[in-house]
């Protein structure tokens, strides 16, 4: 038996194992990503339940990242990273939707950057919390090959978004239950 063979099977399926849970975390992290992004392009901005969906997520994982048995360092640089929702939630609370300064574009700036970093981030713990060893020993470019992954599905969800009108209607946002962004096309009138 090889080095290349820990559990006596072939190298490829030995490999293919060790790869599924990149694949999984890299599937789950864009499809989490693509629609607050697409969202933004097609309406200007992300839903307010998508926020909320990661607030809720951060904070149970900020949460277990207080509890569990890791060395305090590394988890308080964690913690932190998962309070970034819970910023945004505090600041929201302060800010009315007339003011118009310079004070509510930061604001806003932060909830785009709570989303975009802070939800793959705290996938990124979650998964961490469920598979403990994901990521030990990984190369770089894997690490690497996964942020890249999300972020062009994201900037590819943003550019359909702003140009959604080219192949999506109105009525199909409706049929979805969603608001028609602006600029959405109307259906074809269907004559008899």
């Amino acid at each position: 038996m090889s080095a290349d063979t820990p559990t006596g099977g072939s190298p490829v399926v030995d490999r293919r194992r060790r790869d599924i849970p990149v694949g999984v975390v890299m599937v789950g992290m864009a499809v989490v990503t693509w629609w607050p992004a697409f969202t933004l392009g097609a309406w200007g901005e992300i839903f307010f339940d998508q926020l909320m969906a990661l607030w809720a997520a951060s904070i149970a994982a900020f949460v277990f990242v207080l509890v569990e048995h890791r060395p305090v360092r590394g988890r308080l640089a964690r913690a932190f990273a998962l309070l970034l929702p819970s910023l945004w939630v505090v600041l929201m609370f302060f800010i009315g939707d007339e003011t118009q300064d310079v004070f509510v574009v930061l604001v806003q700036l932060s909830a785009l950057l709570a989303v975009f970093i802070g939800m793959p981030f705290t996938i990124w713990v979650l998964v961490r919390i469920i598979w403990p060893d994901f990521g030990t020993g990984m190369p770089g470019r894997t690490k690497w090959l996964i942020v890249l992954v999300v972020l062009g599905v994201a900037a590819a969800s943003f550019v359909l978004g702003l140009n959604q009108s080219r192949f999506l209607t109105c009525e199909d946002f409706t049929i979805s239950g969603n608001s028609e962004p602006p600029g959405c096309t109307p259906a074809p009138i269907e004559t008899p």
